[in-house]
């Protein structure tokens, strides 16, 4: 991992040190899958490992990792965010699972001034959050995949969207601990298509509860409708006669067909705009239509 510096000529390498995982796993399993940084602490920085742990780098203290964030039974992380606080960090892993870990004190009270392993504080399995939907409980076989990205809504901050290895979409709400929306596109073979070699990786618009990710059996993206409220189209307890008048409405889910298939999104900080990675190394960027209003004076 290279960390540019003030000069462009000068960088640093930052690496794990030593850890109980070395040794133990196979070449396959040492690769950091996340990065997260802490906007209010630039020298602080997270990465989450497919070896067993989430690392926390300090660069003001050492180039190797001085915390190890771990989870019982050990498992391989594929995501890792911080909350709005900057202080609570949230790691998502190959069984489905999201663990909690809380930088402000408890367990984790003297994991931040010297090397240490700290335990988490919590941990919800999402398949046994789905299970408790009656609703979807009814229609689906719910099993337990990897959680493949978590990213929080920058304009709701208890909004943690994961997105799953079957297309499967959804938000858990980080102060009740139940997943309040789930979108559930058809599977991949429906279309006779193999999803397994492709890790999708999803975003929110920035300046709205619109959460965008790549299809994992169609050329496009969807663009999910994850307001808060229970007229979002995706809510558990979404009703048809909870809607209010059409002006009041979020956006509807919509799904945007694009050329390529998408693996990666990204949105621009101060639009609407999304760039899409997708599996042939392009980059696409879809925008909003805007239409000139004549002003009637």
């Amino acid at each position: 991992m290279c960390c540019p510096m003030e000069s462009r000529k000068s960088r640093r390498v930052l690496q794990k040190g030593k850890t109980k995982f070395h040794g133990l796993c196979s070449e396959s399993r040492k690769g950091l899958t996340d990065v997260a940084f802490t906007p209010d602490d630039k020298s602080r920085l997270f990465a989450s490992g497919l070896d067993g742990a989430v690392y926390m780098w300090d660069r003001r203290l050492s180039k190797t990792h001085c915390v190890e964030l771990t989870a019982l039974p050990e498992s391989q992380f594929t995501s890792v965010k911080l909350n709005m606080d900057n202080r609570t960090v949230f790691g998502a892993t190959r069984n489905g699972t999201i663990h909690v870990w809380d930088t402000r004190g408890g367990r984790a009270s003297a994991a931040f001034q010297s090397h240490n392993e700290v335990q988490p504080l919590s941990s919800v399995k999402i398949s046994r959050l789905l299970g408790k939907i009656a609703s979807l409980k009814e229609q689906s076989n719910i099993v337990s995949g990897e959680i493949l990205s978590i990213d929080f809504n920058p304009s709701c901050s208890y909004q943690l969207a994961f997105h799953l290895d079957d297309g499967w979409s959804g938000v858990l709400n980080v102060n009740t601990f139940s997943v309040s929306h789930l979108h559930c596109p058809p599977p991949a073979w429906l279309e006779g298509v193999d999803s397994v070699l492709h890790k999708r990786k999803a975003t929110w618009l920035s300046t709205s509860s619109i959460y965008a990710v790549g299809s994992s059996s169609n050329n496009g993206i969807y663009a999910l409708d994850f307001h808060p409220d229970t007229s979002s189209a995706c809510h558990v307890d979404y009703n048809e006669e909870t809607k209010g008048s059409e002006e009041n409405q979020p956006a509807e889910n919509k799904f945007i067909p694009l050329s390529e298939r998408v693996l990666s999104c990204a949105a621009h900080p101060l639009s609407h705009d999304i760039i899409c990675g997708t599996e042939f190394s392009s980059l696409l960027m879809v925008s909003q239509k805007y239409e000139t209003v004549r002003d009637p004076e």
